[in-house]
């Protein structure tokens, strides 16, 4: 049986949303070391585990990518962005904090980066609550919707935006992975693909599906703010990003080569 894996957020469900077979939703991180030890034969990681071990087939065509605002990967900050002097990093995503070290390096920008392993039990309130000016969040995936819904008095450098501006590419969060050794990766690939084509023709199936948001934002988030496939601007964009990892020590493999499937 296909042991496969998918990020627990939002983001994934046009991507999994009617698999017939067992599915571990997961953060990033942790199905990145799945993947790794062979614990998984699939699964719809960070962009950047690929980059640090290139030894996976990626399924063409199918990606978590921005191309401007993504509105759910932001640095939330009270003050003036440019006064802040520590960020507090999500560890569920090591994309998004390779993203940030990339673009606040282009900005010549150097604030202290605190891991906080916590992280993920926060809630909104107790982020908003009694934070210094001068510190910020990275936050990621549905708790950045929460943050961004409930506590509008801070404000939100959003990372999709920000790279489209620097870059002028779109910005590839995540993809499928297979591990060299599995069997039927055209199979699995095509299948992948066909649940993709799916759920976008039926959006409005999905949306009702979904319980925690409501069916306008979900509409807008897949429709504007997020886009599932790896064309070539998707491919240049990922090229681009392995070059400034690269450019910033960030530890990733010398050279990048696609194996697509």
């Amino acid at each position: 049986m296909l042991r496969i894996g998918c990020v627990k957020y939002l983001n994934a469900r046009p991507l999994i949303h009617g698999w017939a077979g067992a599915v571990d939703f997961d953060h990033p991180a942790a199905l990145c070391r799945k993947l790794e030890r062979g614990d998984l034969d699939v699964a719809l990681v960070s962009s950047l585990e690929f980059l640090h071990r290139p030894i996976y087939r990626i399924v063409d065509g199918i990606s978590i990518s921005s191309r401007g605002e993504v509105y759910s990967v932001i640095v939330a900050h009270g003050g003036e962005l440019a006064r802040v002097e520590q960020i507090e990093l999500d560890p569920a995503s090591e994309t998004s904090v390779a993203l940030l070290r990339c673009l606040l390096a282009n900005r010549g920008s150097s604030p202290r980066l605190i891991r906080n392993i916590d992280f993920q039990s926060a809630r909104s309130a107790d982020l908003q609550r009694a934070a210094p000016l001068q510190n910020a969040r990275l936050l990621i995936g549905d708790q950045a919707i929460r943050f961004r819904q409930e506590c509008r008095d801070y404000r939100a450098w959003d990372l999709g935006e920000e790279w489209n501006n620097v870059a002028h590419l779109p910005f590839v969060f995540a993809f499928w992975l297979i591990r060299p050794e599995v069997s039927a990766a055209e199979e699995i690939a095509n299948a992948l693909r066909q649940i993709r084509n799916r759920n976008l023709e039926n959006l409005d199936e999905l949306v009702s599906s979904q319980t925690q948001l409501s069916p306008e934002f979900c509409r807008k988030y897949y429709r504007e703010h997020l886009f599932f496939d790896f064309g070539e601007r998707e491919k240049a964009g990922l090229c681009e990003f392995h070059r400034r990892c690269l450019l910033n020590k960030i530890d990733v493999a010398a050279e990048l080569r696609l194996s697509l499937v």
